[in-house]
C-alpha cells in the first residue's frame, strides 16, 4: 500500500467519523429512522475524554499493516509437548495457530485490545452457526475478561447526565448483583422490574412498562438488561417473550443488553435458548436495522466452568460507528483481555470437528456434564417442593435454584432485632448448624415480604440429595423453633 493510498484510507476514515458526528441526526431524520439511543452526543462524556496514546490510532493501523504482511510466526512454547504423541494432531494445530497470532510468540505477550483476531473470527463463526446462518462480523466482537468486564464497559458508555437526567438502567429483580454494584459505582439509577414468580419467573412487558413510566419521573432510562437463562432464577425466555421485549425496547428507545452466559444450560422439556441477536435479525426492519443490542457470553458457565481463566466476549449490533470507536478506545486502556482466557474461549466457540481425533472424547464429556446438570436441576426442584414451607420453581436453565421459604413471624422479628434481613438470618443459622452455604435472596432483590435463597446445582449427585434433604430438615426445625 503506497503513501498516497494510506493517506486516502485515513482521510476516508476521518471523513466517515466527522460525517457521523456532524450529520448523523439530520440524516436519520431525513430517512425516517429513529435516532440511536447511544451516540457521541449522548454517551458518557468521561469516556470521550479518555486518551491512551500507546494504543492509539497509529498503533492500531500498524497492527492492520502487520496483519496484511501475513508474516509467518515460528512459534513453539514447549517443543517436547508439540512433538509428543500424547496430544492429538488437531490440538497441536490449534495451539500453533493461536500462538502464531500472539505478539511475542507466546501467551505472555499483549494481544490486540479487542482480542486475538483469529479468535474473534472463530467467535463470529460460532454465533453464525448458533443462529442458523445469520452473519456475524468479527469487527463487532470484542473479547473481554469474562462477560462482567464487557458488561461494565458498555454501561460506562451509556451513563451520562446529572439529577433528573441521570441515566437509568432497567434490571430484573431478582438480579445478578454485578448490575446493582456497577450501577452504584457509575452513579447511574437502578430501575427495578420484577419477574413473575407465580409464572416460573416469567418476564412481563406490562411490568417493564410500569417500571419505565415510574422511573421517568426521576431519571432518564436508556438501557434494558435481560438475563437469559436467568440468574438467580433459572428461567428460560420463550421466543414470543423475546420478540415482545425487542418491540418494547424499540418503541421506548432503550439500548438492549442481553446477558446470555448460560445459553448452553437449558434443561427443562419444552424450553429452548433463543439468542436476542437471532430473534432481532429474524424480526426484520425496522428492528433488525435500528435496535441497538449488546450480547454477552463467557467461558465461566455452560459445560466449561472455567471461571478463573476470565474469558468472554460481547457482540454489538447496530451500534453507532463513532461510539464503537470510543468503546475500542476504552478497552485499549486495559491493554487486552488475559490471553489464557482468550484461548479457552476459542476452545468453546470452535470445538473439535467430527473428523478430528479428539471429537469423540469432547462430545462425551460435554454431554455427560450437561446431562448431570439436567438431572440435578430436576432433583432440586423435586426435593424442595416436597418440603413444607419451601416452594421451588422449575430450574429450566442456568445453574441455580431460587426457592421461596416461609419464615415464622418470631424469626422475622428476631432478625430485625439483630439488624439482619430475615433470609440472611436464616442462611447464617443454616451455615452455623449444618455447614451448608447458600446466598440469601435479599442479596439479589425480591418482592417485599417474600424470602428466598440461591443455591447452585453443581454438587455431585451423591452429595446433592443428602444436602437438599438436610437443608429441608433444617428449615422444618427452624420453623418449629420460632413458631
Amino acid at each position: 500500500m503506497g503513501d498516497s493510498t494510506r493517506l486516502g484510507f485515513l482521510l476516508a476514515q476521518l471523513g466517515r467519523v466527522m460525517a457521523v458526528r456532524a450529520g448523523g441526526h439530520n440524516q436519520a431524520a431525513m430517512n425516517g429512522l429513529k435516532e440511536k439511543v447511544l451516540t457521541l452526543d449522548t454517551m458518557n462524556a468521561c469516556v470521550k475524554r479518555v486518551e491512551y496514546a500507546v494504543r492509539g490510532p497509529i498503533v492500531l493501523r500498524a497492527l492492520e499493516l502487520e496483519q496484511e504482511l501475513r508474516q509467518v510466526l515460528a512459534l513453539c512454547v514447549h517443543p517436547d509437548l508439540l512433538n509428543s504423541p500424547d496430544f492429538p494432531e488437531d490440538a497441536k494445530r490449534r495451539a500453533e495457530s493461536i500462538l502464531q497470532a500472539c505478539g511475542g510468540h507466546s501467551l505472555g505477550a499483549y494481544s490486540n485490545s479487542s482480542g486475538i483476531q483469529p479468535i474473534r473470527e472463530h467467535v463470529a463463526q460460532y454465533i453464525q452457526r448458533r443462529d442458523g446462518g445469520i452473519p456475524a462480523d468479527p469487527n463487532n466482537i470484542f473479547l473481554s475478561t469474562g462477560a462482567s468486564d464487557a458488561i461494565v464497559t458498555v454501561l460506562k458508555l451509556l451513563v451520562a447526565g446529572e439529577g433528573r437526567c441521570r441515566t437509568g438502567v432497567l434490571i430484573p429483580i431478582p438480579q445478578y448483583p454485578l448490575y446493582s454494584a456497577a450501577l452504584a459505582e457509575l452513579n447511574a439509577v437502578q430501575v427495578d422490574y420484577y419477574l413473575d414468580e407465580d409464572r416460573a419467573w416469567a418476564l412481563d412487558v406490562a411490568e417493564l412498562r410500569r417500571a419505565l413510566c415510574q422511573a421517568r419521573g426521576h431519571c432518564r432510562p436508556r438501557a434494558l438488561c435481560i438475563i437469559n437463562p436467568g440468574n438467580p432464577t433459572g428461567q428460560v425466555q420463550t421466543r414470543e417473550c423475546i420478540e415482545a421485549v425487542i418491540r418494547f425496547a424499540f418503541e421506548e428507545r432503550l439500548f438492549l443488553m442481553a446477558d446470555e452466559v448460560y445459553q448452553d444450560n437449558v434443561y427443562a422439556e419444552g424450553s429452548q435458548f433463543h439468542s436476542f441477536k437471532k430473534v432481532l435479525m429474524e424480526m426484520g426492519p425496522p428492528y433488525s436495522t435500528q435496535q441497538e443490542l449488546a450480547s454477552f457470553h463467557s467461558v465461566s458457565k455452560g459445560y466449561m466452568g472455567e471461571c478463573g481463566l476470565r474469558g468472554g466476549y460481547v457482540e454489538v449490533v447496530n451500534m453507532d460507528p463513532a461510539v464503537q470507536q470510543q468503546m475500542q478506545k476504552l478497552m485499549s486502556v486495559r491493554l487486552c483481555p488475559p490471553l489464557p482466557g482468550q484461548v479457552v474461549l476459542d476452545m468453546v466457540v470452535s470445538p473439535p470437528e467430527p473428523s478430528d481425533p479428539s471429537f469423540t472424547q469432547f462430545q462425551a464429556e460435554k454431554q455427560a456434564v450437561l446431562a448431570q446438570l439436567a438431572a440435578k436441576a430436576k432433583l432440586t426442584e423435586q426435593v424442595f417442593n416436597e418440603a413444607p414451607g419451601i416452594r421451588c420453581n422449575p430450574v429450566q436453565g442456568a445453574m441455580y435454584s431460587f426457592p421461596r421459604i416461609q419464615l415464622p413471624p418470631r424469626a422475622i422479628r428476631r432478625a430485625k432485632e439483630l439488624g439482619l434481613a430475615p433470609d440472611m438470618f436464616f442462611c447464617l443459622r443454616l451455615l452455623e448448624e449444618t455447614g451448608i452455604c447458600v446466598v440469601p435472596g435479599s442479596g439479589f432483590g425480591q418482592r417485599e415480604g417474600t424470602y428466598h435463597f440461591r443455591m447452585t446445582i453443581l454438587p455431585a449427585m451423591e452429595k446433592l440429595r443428602p444436602l437438599l434433604e438436610k437443608l429441608s430438615q433444617f428449615h422444618a426445625k427452624f420453623t418449629r423453633e420460632y413458631s
